[in-house]
């Protein structure tokens, strides 16, 4: 049995995907699969503490972001991240819970919802971190701007890019220690700092963004049988009000959490709170011991 935090890559697609492992590897497999622009470190703090209550935790850096590999083709359409959820699954010796945040939920909602249903193996249950099929489009254009913003000139330091990230967040406390963010990006040769994700994911022509039709996803969560959590930021720009009960009509089995003091990035605003919703329903849903 192995509790240490590990780093691990894992072949998929023929690309290599870099993943780190929190918890004993006999615990409830439970997969991280992080938002479009971030890597694996957004799960660091929610991941050691499923490991510390036994669960495996795997939080990955999906195609182009973080350490993993950028797709040869700049394919980087919703179907690819859907299939390498679905083989990183595959890996484990029973389907895992799915966590997702954004654009790893978006991935997560297509994979159970089409691939599933059509005999994938697919997921024993499935936490939505702030996403549904209805998305508020001046909230999606506002984070596509900001992933835009610098993606070519970069930042002279990571002060510069920390004072970007408050711009755009104003609500969130500046960390001091910016090594959490350091993370996030990748230094090159020239001095200067760079976003740790393939620019092509944003500037491509085979874009995440064409797969995300309301209808599409609407179809895929009323198709989801298995036990489905919704957990919302009160501040959100992307998920309304509206927009959550919308999903708990469609999918009404599912449970809901709404997070105050939170927006987009629920895990990030109030990871203790986003945690603790999170062990609740796997403890009732899917408990570490349960595991075979």
């Amino acid at each position: 049995m192995t509790s240490a935090n590990r780093t691990l890559f894992i072949l998929v697609q023929n690309l290599k995907i870099a993943a780190e492992a929190f918890g004993p590897d006999q615990g409830r497999p439970v997969l991280l699969a992080h938002g479009g622009g971030q890597t694996r470190h957004a799960w660091q703090a929610c991941g050691k503490t499923l490991g510390k209550n036994g669960y495996y935790a795997l939080a990955v850096d999906l195609r182009g972001h973080g350490e993993s590999d950028w797709s040869p083709d700049g394919d980087y359409r919703m179907e690819r991240f859907a299939e390498d959820i679905l083989d990183i699954a595959d890996s484990f010796r029973v389907p895992p819970i799915l966590v997702g945040a954004s654009l790893g939920g978006i991935a997560g909602m297509i994979a159970q919802g089409e691939y599933a249903k059509a005999g994938r193996r697919g997921f024993a249950a499935l936490i939505l971190v702030d996403i549904t099929p209805q998305m508020n489009m001046e909230g999606v254009q506002k984070i596509i701007g900001f992933m835009s913003e610098n993606l070519e000139e970069g930042f002279a330091s990571l002060e510069e890019a920390a004072d970007t990230i408050s711009r755009y967040m104003p609500g969130r406390t500046r960390p001091k220690d910016l090594s959490g963010l350091a993370k996030n990006l990748r230094r090159r040769e020239n001095g200067r700092y760079y976003w740790h994700w393939d620019p092509r994911f944003i500037t491509g022509t085979q874009k995440p963004q064409g797969s995300r039709e309301p209808e599409r996803l609407e179809i895929a969560a009323r198709s989801l049988k298995i036990p489905t959590l919704l957990v919302r930021g009160r501040d959100s720009d992307l998920v309304t009000v509206e927009a959550a009960r919308q999903f708990a009509e469609i999918v009404p089995h599912s449970e809901f959490v709404d997070v105050a003091n939170a927006g987009h990035m629920v895990a990030g605003d109030k990871n203790d709170i986003f945690t603790s919703a999170v062990l609740d329903f796997l403890t009732r849903m899917a408990p570490a011991a349960s595991a075979s």
